[in-house]
């Protein structure tokens, strides 16, 4: 294994590791808490089971990375998504009916509901946001759009785009900025920043730190950093691909133009010359191909 201190959180068994497990629920809670920015504090969170069956046997099943309560009973679905989806969004809407789901009661039912929130750590940029460096932070509630206000509070889908975060140790202010900068350089440190003092930054460069890990615990790490690698590779391979056939295809279509854009010039100077002699429009244009209009203008 190549020299590598702390684990890397965008890896299946990673993320689910630093945040899906009971003895580091002190890391999520810190995590969300920082997210919500004071809308509410969370003291405690449950797991729950992160694989969901639909309501039918026909239904599509979904498996979350963590899947968790808070001490009010409001839902949080948490993932890692490192690749880009044609349909992440909807996906991501689909994902957030299952706690929604869930909370139907049998019998006499008002249809309250808890509030549910779906948080995505992307290691991808989104298209539309692109040239947008420093909007990295999406926070998605159903909005009136008429009077652009929030109609329904209790469902909010956050995402974070990984990629656009490039603040420097010097420069992390909040608790939000601090686990925006460990989560997509801690697998590239070799000790824990100065800076980073809070105790549960303490916990989470402990809790990452591959030497502390069971025989059974690196060999799953290992088996997920692999399948992590492989789908970079393949993303990036098919990328390469699409590139070569697009210069290729361009370099094809030029030529088509070029060739195309060639004759045209050729018939104008044609056209100029029997226009040039006296031959009518009617001529020019059955012998060259152009149109009344073109020859009229020449």
């Amino acid at each position: 294994m190549e020299k590598q201190r702390y684990i890397l959180p965008y890896t299946d068994f990673g993320f689910k590791y630093l945040f899906g497990s009971e003895l580091n629920k002190d890391l999520l809670i810190s995590f969300l808490n920082a997210l919500l920015q004071g809308e509410q504090v969370i003291t405690d969170l449950t797991y729950l089971n992160n694989e969901h069956l639909g309501a039918t046997q026909w239904e599509r099943k979904a498996i979350f990375d963590v899947y968790c309560k808070n001490d009010k009973g409001e839902y949080f679905i948490v993932e890692m998504q490192n690749a880009y989806q044609k349909f992440f969004k909807d996906r991501s809407v689909f994902y957030s009916t299952f706690p929604i789901r869930e909370q139907a009661k049998q019998g006499d039912w008002d249809f309250e509901l808890k509030a549910v929130y779906t948080v995505g750590l992307l290691n991808f940029v989104f298209d539309e946001d692109k040239d947008s460096q420093d909007y990295y932070h999406h926070e998605v509630k159903l909005m009136d759009v008429k009077r652009k206000k929030v109609f329904y509070d209790k469902l909010t889908l956050i995402y974070l785009e990984l990629p656009k975060f490039n603040k420097t140790e010097d420069e992390l202010v909040t608790m939000m900025d601090k686990w925006m900068y460990v989560l997509k350089n801690v697998s590239r440190l070799l000790d824990k920043p100065a800076s980073l003092q809070d105790r549960v930054f303490t916990r989470f460069f402990e809790a990452a730190d591959i030497k502390k890990f069971t025989p059974e615990d690196v060999l799953q790490y290992e088996a997920s950093l692999k399948a992590y690698r492989d789908n970079n590779n393949t993303i990036q391979t098919a990328e390469e691909k699409g590139y070569n056939k697009g210069i290729k295809k361009g370099r094809k279509e030029g030529i088509k133009q070029g060739k195309a854009e060639g004759a045209k010039q050729e018939k104008i100077a044609i056209a100029k010359d029997m226009k040039s002699d006296g031959l009518p429009v009617a001529t020019i244009a059955k012998y060259t191909g152009l149109t009344a209009e073109e020859i009229t203008e020449l």
